[in-house]
C-alpha cells in the first residue's frame, strides 16, 4: 500500500472490492457461528473483525463518503472530506495501540412532523468510525437472533417491508385479526436502561467501548450534561442498540409461528397476535379487543425493566374499519377489503414542503425550480409506490400544476396567461401524451409528475432472512435484481441492467444499499438529490485508443470509482478522456 507524505494511506490505491469482500465474509462467519450457538467462536471472530484492516477502511469510507451526515462535525469540529484526510484518519485509527477516549456528543435539534423538535447527538468523526467498526462485529451476531417481523434499521429491510407484512396479515375478505394496538414508545432512544442493555450484549469484546459511548455525555450550547440513560440518536451504532434492547418484543406479546403448510415459510399460529415493528413504532394485530388489552398489559410489564413505556398520546386501540396511521401510511378496511394509502398527514406535510420551496424560488429561473423540486417528487412517489397511491399522486400533480402556474405568472407579470403557458408548459416527455408538463424549452429539462411513478407492490422479505446469512447469498442477489431501479435516463437504465446493477470498477452495487431502500420520504428525497451526481458514464475504451461515444462503449460507474480509476492517468488522461457525464435522475 502506497503511503503519501504525512503518514496517511493513499486513498485512491485501496482495493475496495477486496475490502468489502473481506468484511462481508467475516460478517457471514459471525452470523453462522451465532446461528449455531457457538458463542466462543462468535467472540473470537468478533475480535478478528475489530482488528481487521478492511473493516477500518470500509468504516471510514461509509462515515466520511456515504453517510448523509458526513459534513456535520462533532464537538471537535473535525471532518474528513478529502481523500488525504480519509487516508490519514484510517491510518491513525488502525495503527493506534492506545485506548480511545470517547468524546461527548454535540446536541442538535431537527424538526418533527408534529411541530416539536427531535434531539440528536452528533459524535466526533473518530467515534463515528469506531462505532461503524464495532457495528460490523456486533450486528451479524444479533441478525441471527432478531425476530422475523422486526424491520427497522436492519440490513435488507425497510418501511415497505413492515407495511407489506401488515398487508399480508390482514388482507382477504375475512381476516381473523381485525383489531390493532397502534403503539408508540415514549422517547425510546433517550430512555433505554444502560444496565439492561449491557447485560444483553453480555461479553462482547468491545462492550467497554459501548459503555463509554452510552455514558459519554452531551454538550448542549457549551454546557456538559451526563447521560445516565438512553443512547443518542445520531450515533452510527444507536439504532442497533435500540433493536437489541427491544429484542424479544414479539415473544412478550405472545406471537407464535409454525409451519402450517409443508414447504412454506412459518406462519402465525391461529389464535395468536402478530406484532410488526419498525424501530420504536409497532402494531399488534389481534383477534378481538380483549386480546389487544391483554397484550398491552403484558408489553407494559416487559418494557418497564428496559426503561421504556408507551406514549399514551400516540398509543391507541382501533378496529381496522376505523383505520390507523403507521410509518406515513393509513391502513384501513373499507368495503370488505384492505386499503393502504399515503396518510392525510403525510400529504399535508408534502403540500407544505412544496409550498415553502416554491416561495423560496420566487425570483429564480425555471432550471432552479426543476432542480429543487425533482428530487422531492421522485423521492415521495418512490416511498409510496408500493400501495394504493394513484389518487394521492393525481392530487399532488394538480397541486404542483397550480404552484408552477402561479410561479410562472408571478415571474412574468406583464405577460398574458397564454404566453406563460406556451413558454413553460408542453409535451416535454415524448413518451407521454401529457400537455401540461412544466419544463424548459431551450434545454428540454422538465419536471416529472407523481403519477408517472408506476404502482408496484413491494416484495416482502421472507421470514427472518438476513444478508449476513451465507445460506441465502443467491436469495439476496435475486432480490437485488428484482428491486425496482430508481428513475434514470434511458442510456443509464440500459447500462445498469446490462451490468446487473454492479459497478464494473469496484464490483459493488451501483446504488449503495441497493438491496434495501431509504426509510422515509425525507431519506428518499435526500437520496435522489445526492445520487444525481453519484454515478458517471465511463468510456470503456478511451477515445485516445479509438473508443467512441456509442452506448456500447459506456459503463455506468460510481463517481468515486471513476475519479479513482483516472487518478493515475496523469495529464494525458485528463486531456484525452472526456469529462464525466452525470447520471440523469431529474
Amino acid at each position: 500500500m502506497n503511503r503519501p507524505e504525512g503518514g496517511g494511506l493513499d486513498w485512491h490505491s485501496i482495493d475496495w472490492a477486496k475490502c468489502e469482500d473481506n468484511v462481508r465474509r467475516l460478517r457471514r462467519r459471525i452470523f453462522k457461528a451465532s446461528q449455531e450457538g457457538d458463542l466462543k467462536r462468535v467472540r473470537n471472530l468478533q475480535k478478528l473483525m475489530l482488528r481487521n484492516r478492511s473493516n477500518t477502511l470500509t468504516s471510514v469510507k461509509r462515515v466520511t463518503q456515504h453517510s448523509s451526515g458526513r459534513k456535520t462535525a462533532g464537538i471537535d469540529g473535525e471532518l474528513a472530506l478529502t481523500p488525504s484526510e480519509r487516508g490519514k484518519l484510517a491510518a491513525e485509527l488502525h495503527r493506534s495501540s492506545q485506548p480511545w477516549r470517547v468524546r461527548p456528543v454535540k446536541r442538535v435539534f431537527i424538526p418533527k412532523s408534529n411541530g416539536k423538535q427531535r434531539p440528536l447527538g452528533i459524535p466526533v468523526i473518530r467515534d463515528r468510525v469506531l462505532q461503524a467498526r464495532v457495528k460490523n462485529a456486533l450486528e451479524p451476531e444479533w441478525e441471527a437472533r432478531f425476530e422475523p417481523k422486526s424491520y427497522g434499521f436492519r440490513p435488507g429491510r425497510s418501511c415497505q417491508d413492515a407495511i407489506a407484512a401488515i398487508f399480508w396479515t390482514v388482507k382477504g375478505p375475512s381476516p381473523r385479526r381485525l383489531w390493532a394496538l397502534d403503539a408508540d414508545l415514549s422517547a425510546a432512544f433517550d430512555r433505554i436502561d444502560h444496565e439492561h442493555l449491557m447485560s444483553s450484549i453480555d461479553r462482547f469484546p468491545a462492550r467497554d467501548l459501548i459503555r463509554q459511548w452510552l455514558k459519554a455525555g452531551v454538550i448542549d450550547r457549551g454546557r456538559f450534561a451526563p447521560t445516565e440513560e438512553g443512547t443518542p440518536q445520531g450515533g452510527v451504532i444507536s439504532p442497533l442498540l435500540l433493536n437489541v434492547a427491544l429484542h424479544g418484543l414479539e415473544q412478550a406479546a405472545g406471537c407464535q409461528y409454525a409451519v402450517t403448510t409443508p414447504g412454506r415459510l412459518p406462519g402465525a399460529v391461529p389464535g395468536t397476535p402478530v406484532l410488526v415493528r419498525y424501530a420504536d413504532d409497532f402494531v399488534v394485530l389481534c383477534h378481538d379487543e380483549a386480546q389487544v388489552h391483554e397484550v398491552r398489559v403484558r408489553l407494559e410489564e416487559w418494557l418497564a425493566p428496559r426503561g421504556l413505556r408507551f406514549n399514551e398520546e400516540k398509543t391507541k386501540v382501533v378496529h381496522l374499519s376505523q383505520g390507523f396511521d403507521f410509518l406515513g401510511f393509513t391502513v384501513r378496511r373499507f368495503g370488505g377489503r384492505l386499503l393502504i394509502q399515503p396518510s392525510t398527514e403525510a400529504c399535508k406535510r408534502l403540500r407544505e414542503r412544496l409550498r415553502t420551496e416554491m416561495k423560496a424560488l420566487h425570483g429564480h429561473n425555471a432550471l432552479a425550480v426543476v432542480t429543487r423540486l425533482a428530487p422531492i417528487i421522485r423521492g415521495w412517489s418512490a416511498y409510496y409506490r408500493g400501495v394504493a397511491s394513484t389518487d394521492a399522486f393525481n392530487s399532488m400533480d394538480n397541486y404542483m400544476w397550480r404552484l408552477t402556474y402561479k410561479w410562472a405568472r408571478r415571474s412574468h407579470p406583464n405577460k398574458t396567461r397564454y404566453w406563460v403557458v406556451d413558454r413553460y408548459f408542453g409535451r416535454f416527455n415524448q413518451s407521454r401524451n401529457d400537455r401540461w408538463v412544466f419544463g424548459i424549452r431551450e434545454s428540454g429539462a422538465y419536471l416529472t409528475k407523481f403519477a408517472w411513478t408506476g404502482i408496484k407492490r413491494h416484495q416482502l422479505v421472507k421470514g427472518a432472512a438476513s444478508p449476513d446469512d451465507p445460506a441465502l447469498v443467491q436469495y439476496w442477489q435475486d432480490r437485488r435484481r428484482k428491486t425496482t431501479p430508481p428513475p434514470m435516463d434511458k442510456t443509464s437504465f440500459i447500462l445498469a441492467v446490462r451490468q446487473k446493477g454492479l459497478c464494473p470498477l469496484c464490483k459493488q452495487a451501483l446504488i449503495v444499499g441497493a438491496e434495501y431502500e431509504p426509510d422515509s420520504p425525507r431519506e428518499w428525497i435526500n437520496w435522489f438529490a445526492a445520487k444525481k451526481k453519484a454515478l458517471n458514464k465511463h468510456h470503456f475504451t478511451y477515445r485516445r485508443d479509438g473508443g467512441t461515444d456509442e452506448r456500447a462503449n459506456f459503463r455506468l460507474v460510481h463517481t468515486e470509482c471513476h475519479r479513482q480509476h483516472h487518478a493515475g492517468d496523469g495529464k494525458r488522461a485528463a486531456t484525452t478522456c472526456p469529462p464525466a457525464k452525470p447520471l440523469g435522475l431529474a
